[in-house]
């Protein structure tokens, strides 16, 4: 014999779910949006990247709601989404001309549009590693994890990209 559920316990779940999905949106919309920004630096795809992860994740809400960890699920989903964005956009990518010199310390502002100017010239996949690594402060295993790479990838290609910024910033730019 089989019981099922009464339309009331289904509207219940469902509404829990959705309770649960609403509080997880408000947690975690800025810092997808922070980190969305930092891959493709204009505030509006950065956006738009936002809201397709979320719908992602709600269409599979009621799958991964109490089993998966999503704030890692949410920055899998984001990065694929960001990947994805860039290999569609690709061809339509504009090639910035080189840094130019510092002469002394730059205000704050300046050194936040270097920075992005400089990490927006590494490969997508060097930059989603470099953000989460340094900006998120993920571990090389979390990192790995999301990427869908190994661990020993992880480290050699922060490693690779930390040196390119080097060259692009020169070694006095940290100090600023």
């Amino acid at each position: 014999m089989t019981f099922l559920a009464s339309p009331g316990t289904a509207r219940r779940e469902r509404a829990a779910r959705d309770e649960e999905f609403t509080l997880f949106v408000a947690a975690a919309t800025p810092r997808l949006r922070r980190t969305a920004y930092l891959m493709c630096r204009d505030w509006h795809l950065a956006q738009d990247l936002t809201q397709l992860t979320l719908a992602k994740m709600y269409a599979s809400w009621a799958r991964i709601w109490r089993t998966a960890d999503l704030a890692a699920y949410s920055r899998r989903v984001l990065m694929n989404a960001v990947f994805d964005q860039r290999n569609r956009r690709s061809g339509s990518e504009l090639v910035l001309a080189a840094l130019p010199d510092r002469a002394g310390p730059a205000p704050a502002a300046e050194l936040h549009v270097t920075l992005m100017d400089a990490l927006a010239t590494l490969p997508v996949r060097d930059q989603a590693i470099v953000v989460l690594r340094h900006y998120e402060d993920q571990s090389v295993d979390t990192v790995a994890e999301i990427l869908g790479v190994s661990a020993s990838v992880v480290k050699m290609q922060s490693m690779r990209a930390l040196g390119r910024l080097r060259e692009l910033l020169g070694e006095d730019f940290a100090r600023q």
